[in-house]
């Protein structure tokens, strides 16, 4: 085993990246293999690969111009000295704001860009500067009667002051200002906010590893690691943007140069029957069919004889049946036991999703549950494996003829807890 870690990454070649959705799809899903050279790394089917990006070079480029720094200048990071372009490439986040360096601006506003506490010490005549000129000012004895042009307590002169306060007293409107935009998008707010290279650096996040399980067996790949990776892309305000790891797998990595920092991330649960004659059922929709492909691929050089059966489905089926040939070349051999295949956005269709066709075959997949069966879900934990974990007490329920609270007993105590039979990778 080899000692590489986020600290200490190994240097992989990128030696393919191509194109697993059609041109019937609006989503783009890219297969990408990665040479492990001579790292000494090794890994099993269930496992992940630790992948350290590095930030968008034009990105980086605009964010120096418009804070008026040539790229040279030296700061001090976790990492030692560098230089805060190289640190803005590779150190830190730079494509999301955080709360830290928000919170942090304060210091920035000149203190006539702050409200101004208003108290009365008398009611004889007082003199305040507006502008250029003395403005006299009779107090009316009304507590609203204040000069023209004189801003309260809670106003300010500065309207990037009133919306720095907004978001620093507000978790909600904070939460929903730094979701969708970056540092460009904050210096276009705050414009006349100045920051030493070290100021601007000291409150940004670190630049953390992505993680993605691994679709390979390393005896079907050796030396070798593949992966399905979904490249995300949007636009907001007014600005093309994208997932930092996913656009530089996409755009930014060159094929067989030695330039992607990389480490293993094992798994300890999510892992194969140590039996192969154990059947195996195996929920993957999207790219959470990425471990399954590789489960798929190991149990078939191991020769292990338990059954496979596997629910997979994404928008359409001309446009995202990913790795269409391998699975159907599986199931024309009998590898593959059983595919069920449920797709959300057919023309002129019903909405089909996993957890449909699990209701659909309760009563077989109760039957291969009760026989022993291991059960796995990889994908979207926020909507996929909640349902598909509810339709999984349910079947338990109906087919095993048990109360809900037994049924839910069986599966979360019994299944997941105790027999570790049933086991989740979800993001």
């Amino acid at each position: 085993m080899s000692d590489w870690s986020s600290k200490n990454p190994y240097k992989a070649e990128l030696t393919e990246n191509y194109c697993l959705t059609t041109e019937y799809s609006n989503k783009e899903t890219r297969h990408f293999s990665v040479a492990l050279g001579d790292s000494g790394l090794e890994y099993k089917a269930g496992d992940a690969l630790a992948i350290i990006p590095h930030n968008p070079p034009e990105l980086v480029a605009d964010l120096l111009a418009l804070l008026g720094f040539s790229g040279d200048e030296a700061v001090e990071t976790h990492l030692g000295e560098q230089e805060v372009g190289h640190a803005l490439l590779h150190t830190y986040e730079i494509h999301r704001l955080n709360k830290k360096f928000i919170k942090g601006l304060e210091p920035k506003f000149d203190s006539s860009a702050r409200p101004v506490d208003v108290r009365l010490v008398g009611r004889s005549r007082a003199a305040v500067s507006s502008g250029e000129a003395i403005q006299q000012w009779h107090w009316s004895g009304e507590d609203e009667d204040f000069p023209a042009d004189f801003h309260p307590v809670g106003g300010a002169l500065d309207p990037s002051y009133t919306l720095w306060s907004s978001l620093v007293e507000d978790d909600e409107a904070m939460e929903n200002y730094i979701w969708s935009r970056d540092y460009i998008d904050l210096l276009g707010d705050f414009p006349h906010l100045l920051f030493t290279p070290l100021e601007f650096v000291s409150g940004l996040d670190r630049l953390k590893p992505r993680l993605y399980s691994i679709a390979s067996s390393p005896d079907a790949h050796p030396g070798i690691v593949e992966l399905t990776v979904a490249i995300v892309r949007y636009e907001h305000h007014d600005r093309a943007r994208g997932g930092l790891c996913t656009v530089y797998l996409a755009d930014h990595t060159e094929l067989n140069t030695p330039d992607i920092p990389v480490f293993m991330s094992p798994t300890r649960s999510f892992v194969l029957p140590e039996d192969g004659d154990v059947d195996i059922i195996m929920v993957g929709p999207g790219t959470g069919i990425a471990p399954f492909r590789a489960y798929l691929e190991q149990r078939e050089i191991d020769g292990a004889k338990g059954h496979n059966w596997l629910f997979f489905g994404d928008r359409t089926e001309k446009g995202e049946f990913l790795y269409r040939e391998q699975l159907q070349h599986w199931l024309k051999t009998g590898h593959l036991t059983q595919l069920d295949l449920a797709w959300s956005r057919e023309p002129d269709k019903p909405k089909v999703y996993v957890q449909h066709l699990m209701q659909k075959h309760a009563a077989e997949i109760w039957v291969w549950i009760e026989s022993g069966a291991y059960f796995y879900v990889c994908g979207d934990k926020n909507y996929m494996a909640k349902d598909v974990h509810q339709t999984l007490i349910d079947i338990v329920e109906e087919y095993g003829e048990m109360s809900a609270d037994d049924a839910k007993q069986f599966v979360e105590v019994g299944m997941m807890k105790e027999e570790k039979r049933y086991l989740r990778d979800v993001y």
